[in-house]
């Protein structure tokens, strides 16, 4: 598979990683964990050097599935993990903590159940306002002076904050929310993120699923699916959207691939230094998925994309209120 390097600091990965928060976390049903360690192990085989994960998926045990599944390979793959969440009274993981001893705890707890002694690629989960980020970022240098990680991540920040931290310990790459369906970070991120040359991870390239033509507003989440409690998914929303799909329906049928092909081909071709994440439990959706790292889309395709897109309004907020207070900070 293609490379691409995220940063400065020399981590090259596929051009495509594997978001694995779905496998233990998120959407329901959750899978067979024997056939997740299979899809991991899968990925590897076919190419993907880019796993993707959090102390917070389940919590815990989507760290300890993907250490588990990709402990073989290690010395072949690249994982990134995040800290900066914290459990509330209530058991959710809702609250923030980014102060430097929590980063360390959980620095060292990932370590273990990743099985390694390394992690790859350290984020901050998402800004903690209590916290001054150039703390944050001194903390995970520290950690990296030490041997313990490689490279240095935040997630969802603003550009003021981006360039704060890597003033004090250089970003190797941003990851947030990135694609067809949510194009803000086109403004003022990608702009700040080429000129500080920082690498672009998208999570949700494929809309949580909506891109992939697969869902609309008839379609029934499993109960405990957090899709359920987002605003840009209530069924209204959904209907509405699906000018969107639409328009990758169009391209899809074409060029003869599918709708989810032409969205992740779309982001591969805005930057060299952008890596996309898109997470399955399926193996045929993987393959399907790969594949569109050889999807060339001609410059007219591009542009017949972007001026159909920019005519398509996307309604409702990606988050909860108290989601999107997290994000942009």
């Amino acid at each position: 598979m293609e490379k691409r390097l995220l940063g400065e600091g020399g981590l090259e990965v596929s051009a495509l990683g594997l978001g694995c928060m779905g496998m233990s976390y998120g959407y329901t049903p959750i899978p067979n964990r024997k056939e997740m360690i299979k899809l991991i192990r899968k990925a590897v085989e076919s190419g993907v050097t880019f796993f993707d994960t959090a102390e917070v998926y389940g919590p815990f045990i989507n760290e300890e599935l993907v250490g588990e599944a990709l402990e073989p390979f290690r010395e072949k793959v690249n994982i990134a993990t995040k800290f900066g969440f914290k459990p509330a009274a209530d058991g959710s993981w809702s609250e923030l903590n980014s102060r430097p001893d929590n980063i360390r705890k959980v620095a060292e707890e990932s370590l273990i159940r990743l099985k390694t002694d390394v992690i790859d690629l350290f984020y901050q989960h998402r800004v903690d306002l209590n916290v001054p980020i150039e703390d944050v970022a001194g903390t995970v240098k520290d950690l990296i002076q030490e041997g313990k990680v490689k490279h240095f991540g935040l997630s969802e920040a603003s550009a003021e904050t981006i360039r704060r931290a890597h003033s004090v310990q250089k970003i190797t790459a941003l990851q947030s929310e990135y694609s067809l369906w949510h194009r803000k970070p086109e403004e003022e991120i990608i702009p700040t993120l080429e000129e500080l040359k920082i690498g672009f991870v998208p999570f949700s390239p494929l809309g949580k699923g909506f891109l992939t033509g697969k869902i609309d507003e008839k379609t029934q989440f499993h109960k405990g699916d957090f899709r359920n409690t987002l605003p840009r998914f209530q069924e209204e929303n959904r209907k509405a959207n699906q000018a969107m799909v639409q328009l990758l329906n169009t391209i899809a049928r074409q060029k003869n691939i599918t709708e989810a092909q032409v969205a992740l081909a779309w982001l591969l071709a805005q930057k060299p230094w952008i890596v996309p994440i898109p997470g399955t439990t399926n193996h045929h959706r993987l393959e399907e998925n790969l594949s569109a790292v050889n999807i060339e889309l001609t410059g007219k395709e591009l542009e017949k994309i972007n001026e159909a897109a920019a005519h398509i309004a996307v309604v409702g907020p990606r988050y909860t209120e108290a989601g999107e207070n997290l994000t942009g900070r």
